[in-house]
């Protein structure tokens, strides 16, 4: 098939077959872990016969190909396993944590995606003046330190010096909306520093770089003011490479809270993969790392398959 559906087919196949790859990398780092994993769990004094129940029960005593093509069939079916450290499901475990993840980079997102458009377009229409230059250097510091810095940064200011917001972001099914909202402030504001800088200034590019086409020029002619022609004529025509970078950092969004969480103790997927990490519960270490690529690298699908879609040229290639 070729054409506009060949190439949208082309990249979801190439998105399914990075996703195998992962899984398939996750569980051979899991396999290349040093010592047996039953022994770790029941320690040194456990007897033989107990470790070999154990790994039995753990199907440690399959072939590694025929443990992964298990353990890949039933996690596309949803069965992800029981948790070595406390017995319990391991779906159940991460929906409650997944759903904390979801809800702390959505909240995230709302705040960065309009607000760094918005910035975007005003460097745009004030190019090259002290606002453009400020909104740069403002935004390129942010992003030059990682994450835990930013998060230290803004809790020693907004939780211990001004003593504004919580330094711990613990929220419960207790909570209100308005409550949870309050005390993921400080994650939120640090996940927004850290992925707004980029979101800007491609959207500052790509209309700067769409300014420069004879129809702009026309409409500049006709004497519509610059703010009207870079909102209505620019921007929509910018959409495609402003699409991709935005979903590429809500791919981002979704995978970079691990940091964010272990720093402000908050009660997500990352902070419960971290935990299982030191325990090594290897059934919630796997499915939780699989589930960050998949959604990973499915954002990334969307913002290829959107920038595909979008693109002028490839929806009419004559």
């Amino acid at each position: 098939m070729s054409g506009l559906p060949g190439l949208v087919i082309k990249r979801i196949a190439m998105g399914l077959l990075t996703i195998i790859v992962i899984s398939l990398l996750i569980f051979v780092g899991v396999e290349a872990l040093p010592g047996d994993l039953a022994t770790a769990i029941l320690g040194q004094e456990a007897t033989p016969e107990t470790v070999a129940a154990f790994r039995k029960e753990l199907k440690l005593d399959l072939p590694p190909h025929v443990r992964y093509f298990a353990w890949l069939g039933d996690f596309l079916k949803g069965e992800l396993g029981t948790s070595l450290a406390n017995k319990r499901p391991v779906a159940e475990l991460i929906e409650w944590r997944f759903a904390n993840t979801m809800f702390l980079a959505a909240s995230a997102a709302v705040v960065a995606v309009p607000l760094s458009i918005l910035l975007g377009i005003l460097a745009a229409l004030y190019r090259n003046t002290i606002f453009d230059k400020t909104i740069s250097m403002v935004t390129l510091s942010t992003i030059s330190f990682p994450e835990f810095f930013v998060a230290y940064i803004l809790i020693a200011l907004l939780s211990v010096q001004l003593i504004i917001f919580p330094s711990i972001s613990n929220i419960n099914d207790q909570m209100s909306f308005g409550q949870k909202l309050y005390s993921i402030v400080l994650p939120c504001l640090t996940l927004t520093l850290v992925v707004m800088a980029h979101m800007m200034r491609q959207t500052r590019a790509a209309i700067i770089n769409i300014l420069a086409s004879p129809f702009i020029e026309m409409a500049r002619l006709k004497g519509i003011k610059r703010m009207r022609v870079i909102v209505l004529h620019a921007f929509p025509n910018a959409l495609s490479p402003v699409i991709n970078v935005v979903a590429i950092n809500l791919a981002y969004l979704i995978v970079g809270v691990v940091i964010v969480e272990v720093v402000f103790v908050y009660p997500g997927l990352g902070q419960l993969l971290v935990d299982s990490v030191s325990k090594r519960d290897i059934p919630v270490v796997q499915a939780s790392g699989l589930i960050f690529a998949a959604v990973y690298v499915s954002l990334n699908l969307l913002a290829d398959v959107a920038s595909i879609l979008t693109n002028p040229r490839l929806r009419n290639p004559k």
